[in-house]
């Protein structure tokens, strides 16, 4: 895999168009299973029907960081297997290093669990070294992109993410990963990204684009590169690898970020998809639109027209113990927003009760069956228009056999 995907990254930019796409869509064992484990109804009937279909590419389906339930994320290998599986879109988390250059990453803090920078000679680099474990206190670390040159990030080794807070060193905190998740596509070293080059590599692939602009961990400006800057230059590598605006859909959690877009970049800004985590606001509710920062209709007369809450904000359960529209699902659709989700395929087994993703029905999700229940609500009740995943291939499979695109 190692030295296919490098090869990929080094000569794909010469392929002729044709070669450049994913030939055979595979969806493995796992939307089967999941079909499986469901109740029987008329919806395990349909998806079972397709069980001969022939996989084909779908924007409906987003790749999380590439495919991370298995490979280490925002690397050449998880995008590979990602848009193996299907993924229409993929996704570079974007932050910067200490010489402004653009990496894919999903914090900019994020290197003590996702690379191993701790057993490195970048170790020292780190704002806060490694502490172990003492009695009640967790182990922990803390290092940035912000501390390393992009020659210095190019050194790293990427593998899942994940620390053991129970560790004493810095080998055994590198440890951690989830017993659902796996360390198999691990074992060579996967290879790390720029931004430009994941633009260079999802374009080979066949896959459109949605980068998502990471809030930095330290204070900007950051050596004169301020908010603005940073939003901008990211545009600024889609005008430079030539590609089409519409084939673009920028994210942020950082409502100013999405609003500049609007106004300095207008054709990437139509797509502009405004991150939701207002959940994190006290008394915050999907259900009470009182207790909402912006309403919909505000959103939507700002410019805003994409908007992604994560998965349980979008549903609730109605009397009768079924999945239905939340009060936030109803208005972004009545205000004419697009709604985009994340994400499926995070949460490990859902017996009990699939824990954050799953939350607003956890009464209902008892077993890995209800995945499916759940993305089916969400595309034909709420009608979203992408669902990202940590394993494309489920999402992949429903679109395919519901005929979408």
């Amino acid at each position: 895999m190692r030295n296919t995907a490098a090869f990929v990254l080094a000569c794909c930019a010469a392929l002729p168009a044709a070669a450049q796409t994913v030939e055979n869509v595979e969806y493995g064992p796992r939307p089967y299973y999941l079909i499986d484990q469901m109740e029987e109804g008329a919806l395990k009937d349909q998806l079972t029907q397709c069980m001969g279909q022939e996989g084909q590419t779908s924007l409906f389906s987003i790749g999380h960081r590439g495919a991370p339930l298995q490979f280490p994320e925002h690397t050449v290998e998880s995008n590979v297997a990602a848009a193996r599986m299907g993924a229409g879109i993929l996704e570079c988390d974007v932050t910067f290093t200490e010489d402004l250059e653009l990496v894919c990453r999903h914090a900019q803090n994020d290197l003590h669990t996702t690379t191993n920078i701790l057993t490195s000679p970048l170790a020292d680099t780190c704002v806060q070294p490694f502490t172990p474990a003492n009695g009640d206190t967790s182990a922990s670390a803390e290092c940035r992109t912000s501390e390393i040159t992009l020659a210095e990030f190019r050194t790293l080794t990427p593998k899942m993410d994940a620390a053991d807070a129970a560790a004493t060193t810095p080998e055994a905190y590198l440890q951690g990963t989830a017993d659902w998740r796996t360390d198999l596509y691990s074992a060579e070293p996967a290879t790390l990204m720029t931004h430009a080059e994941s633009i260079t590599l999802f374009q080979s692939l066949g896959a459109k684009f949605t980068p998502e602009l990471k809030a930095p961990s330290v204070e900007m400006p950051f050596n004169g590169f301020n908010q603005a800057d940073y939003a901008q230059k990211l545009v600024d590598e889609y005008r430079a690898a030539d590609i089409p605006p519409s084939d673009v859909w920028l994210q942020s959690f950082n409502l100013e970020d999405v609003l500049y877009w609007i106004e300095a970049e207008p054709e990437f800004g139509v797509q502009a998809v405004y991150l939701m985590d207002e959940y994190d606001t006290e008394g915050y509710s999907p259900m009470d639109a009182g207790t909402w920062p912006n309403t919909m209709e505000e959103l939507k007369s700002m410019g805003v027209n994409y908007i992604a809450p994560p998965t349980w904000m979008l549903v609730t359960t109605s009397a009768d113990g079924e999945i239905i529209p939340s009060e936030l699902a109803v208005q972004a659709k009545a205000a004419g927003l697009e709604i985009i989700t994340w994400t499926i395929e995070r949460s490990g087994p859902l017996k009990d009760g699939g824990g954050w993703y799953y939350q607003s029905i956890s009464d209902l999700t008892d077993s890995d069956g209800v995945m499916y229940e759940y993305i089916d609500a969400l595309a034909q009740d709420v009608g979203v228009v992408g669902i990202f995943s940590d394993w494309p291939a489920t999402v992949t499979y429903y679109a395919n056999c519901m005929g979408l695109e």
